[in-house]
Parts: C-alpha cells; sequence; structure tokens
C-alpha cells in the first residue's frame, strides 16, 4: 500500500520549496490535498512525480513546481474569489480553495467536470466545478480577484480580461515557441499590466493558441 502522506511531504520538500515557494500556506496545502484522488487509478504512482500528468487525451494536471510558483505569484488573499480554467479533475480547485474564499472551477470537458466534482465533494467546501468555454471563462461568478489558467497559452482572450476585478491578477504560462514564461497580469485603474516571473513549458490549454495564417 503506498504511503501518499508521505510522497506529499516529500513532493513539497522536493518539488515546492526548493523552488523558492516560501508561502507556508501554499506548501501546508500541499501537503493535505491527496493528489493520488485526482489522477487515473492506472497512474496514481505517477501522482507525486515532478511532471504533469495526463488525466485524459491532451489534458494534464500541472507539475508540482508549476503549481504552487503560479500560486504564489498570484498573491492569494484569505478574501479571494478565483477562476480556476482548464480545472480538469479538480486537484489545482482543490489547492486554490485552501488559499481563498471562493474558487470556481471551469472545465468545458463533460467528463473531467463530473469527475471533479465528485472528487472535490469528498475535500472542499468553498468550491463549485461549471461546465463551459474555457476561452469564455464564467461571467456569472465574475468579477475575480484571480484568474488562474492551467496549461501555456498564446494570448488572454478578451473575456477573461473583463471578468478581472481592480486590483485583479491572472497567472499563466504564456508560450510563442518552445519556451514559456510564467506573467501575472494585473489590472489596474481599467488597464492591464504584464509580469514575468519564471520560464516554464507546459502543455497548451484549448482555445488558447492563435489561428495559424498560411503564407502564400
Amino acid at each position: 500500500m503506498p504511503d501518499y502522506f508521505a510522497q506529499r511531504l516529500n513532493m513539497v520538500e522536493s518539488q515546492v520549496r526548493t523552488n523558492d515557494v516560501t508561502d507556508r500556506r501554499i506548501q501546508d496545502a500541499m501537503k493535505v490535498v491527496p493528489r493520488e484522488r485526482f489522477v487515473p487509478s492506472g497512474k496514481r504512482a505517477l501522482a507525486y512525480a515532478d511532471a504533469a500528468v495526463e488525466v485524459t487525451p491532451g489534458r494534464f494536471l500541472l507539475d508540482p513546481r508549476t503549481l504552487s510558483k503560479l500560486a504564489q505569484v498570484a498573491q492569494i488573499k484569505p478574501s479571494d474569489r478565483i477562476l480556476d480554467v482548464g480545472c480538469a479533475t479538480g486537484y489545482s480547485t482543490a489547492v486554490l480553495a485552501r488559499l481563498a474564499g471562493e474558487v470556481i472551477g471551469l472545465e468545458e470537458d463533460h467528463a473531467l467536470v463530473e469527475i471533479a466534482r465528485a472528487t472535490l465533494g469528498e475535500t472542499q467546501g468553498n468550491v463549485q466545478v461549471v461546465q463551459g468555454s474555457l476561452t469564455e471563462g464564467w461571467q456569472a461568478n465574475a468579477p475575480y480577484d484571480v484568474i488562474f489558467l492551467n496549461g501555456s497559452i498564446e494570448f488572454v482572450p478578451v473575456s477573461l480580461r473583463s471578468q478581472l476585478g481592480e486590483d485583479g491578477r491572472l497567472v499563466a504560462v504564456v508560450r510563442k515557441g518552445p519556451q514559456g514564461r510564467a506573467c501575472r497580469f494585473l489590472r489596474e485603474r481599467g488597464r492591464m499590466g504584464q509580469w514575468i516571473s519564471f520560464d516554464s513549458t507546459l502543455p497548451f490549454l484549448h482555445g488558447f493558441r492563435e489561428p495559424r495564417r498560411f503564407v502564400f
């Protein structure tokens, strides 16, 4: 029987703390959220590996390092409302819910929505999982203090920008080539600023790539 508790502690010590994630709230959240419950049963041996875990074709849980660093960059407060875009099976939603007041997990895949709802129902009370287009966001609960994107993007859709409240932060890995950069976008006085935080390469989120133009 695997000792998942020991694996969680080791994950935090070797993948989170050693990568300059100093926020103890993030460390503590990742020590207690059972990551193994959010991956397919056949992949539970990979749950605490230092890598993204594919949960369905083309959809992944972020690797622990990137998830924790993005959460730290977002500067989450206990009163914040978060939109977790591309939440997949809900692991990121569960972690963020231990840092914020309310988290809306947004997923467009119906099967993943059902898995996330069932799993999160066992762990968290301040979350809801909704089904809809990732690029359109979720207007019903806007504005958000934080929008968290679980994957690489080439652009930030106008719909997501408009759902950020004043002083709201959007965090994502912006990637135009092989290497991406984790960025924090801040909405202030109606304008959006952007800051680069660290290098990272994640799989692209569905719908977040620019249309390809053919040159003849």
